[in-house]
């Protein structure tokens, strides 16, 4: 989206170059005044980069950030499936968040088998929600394994599949594929769609649309600690598409268009 122009809203009066990224792993090298002892040089860490700051995001080999958005990896990840896990298990837990439906409710998600779909399905699933996602037919199985209550075919008409396990429409969806107005019908009225390409709708039947941004929770230390201490009591699972040197970065562009990963592409600089 960076490269494409997509975030350029976001960028008035910036100069290139842009550097994209917004995962990072690695060791602390250096550490700032008032960052307290929560921090240590050595330490291996993860952290969200924001790459529309003047510095640029997380494609270098290394980044300065806000203490506030760094936390320790994963213990027993490697440093690649480490870097895997902030900013779309960041994304899918805000998206739940905004949805508000509560314990032993329904949600639907969408593009369950990329990286939001799945941590959104694991994440609703860890806290009693039923939950039914879309796939593909040749992804039905992974799917199922993210903890998925019932798994409807993706594609044309994928709203009145849910409907068909859901009458009455869902309370809440997260829309990973981004399907925006076509996945609308799917939620009941009243109830809300989270959305993270920043679609605002409008809706009818009193829908509220929600857009959702990394962004917004990058700072939320706890938060971000909590995401790492899920990954590892097994709630939420890293998934390593491939990893390639930092010099292949365009070709990790086009698999990456190319679409049908499992998994994050990770570059390393290391």
């Amino acid at each position: 989206m960076l490269r494409t122009g997509g975030h350029a809203v976001r960028m008035p009066g910036r100069r290139l170059p842009f550097v994209p990224g917004m995962d990072a792993a690695g060791v602390i090298d250096q550490l700032g005044p008032g960052t307290g002892d929560r921090l240590a040089i050595g330490q291996r860490v993860v952290a969200m980069v924001l790459f529309t700051s003047p510095r640029g995001g997380a494609y270098a080999e290394q980044v300065v950030v806000p203490a506030a958005s760094v936390v320790s990896a994963r213990e027993g990840a490697d440093f690649p499936a480490a870097s895997t896990l902030l900013m779309n298990a960041l994304t899918a837990r805000l998206a739940l968040d905004a949805l508000t439906v509560p314990h032993g409710g329904t949600v639907a998600v969408t593009g369950a088998a990329g990286a939001v779909g799945g941590y959104a399905v694991e994440l609703a699933k860890a806290v009693g929600l039923t939950v039914i996602p879309d796939a593909a037919q040749r992804d039905t199985e992974l799917v199922r394994g993210f903890g998925a209550d019932h798994v409807v075919e993706r594609g044309s008409g994928v709203a009145a599949r849910i409907r068909a396990l859901a009458p009455d429409g869902v309370p809440g969806l997260v829309d990973g594929s981004v399907q925006t107005t076509g996945i609308v019908p799917a939620v009941a009225d009243g109830g809300t769609p989270a959305e993270l390409r920043g679609w605002s709708g409008p809706a009818e039947r009193g829908i509220r649309v929600c857009p959702v941004m990394a962004p917004d929770g990058m700072t939320d230390t706890k938060g971000l600690d909590r995401l790492r201490r899920q990954a590892e009591d097994g709630t939420l699972t890293l998934r390593v598409a491939e990893v390639l040197p930092a010099d292949e970065a365009a070709r990790a562009h086009r698999m990456l268009e190319s679409g049908g990963l499992h998994g994050r592409l990770v570059l390393d600089f290391s």
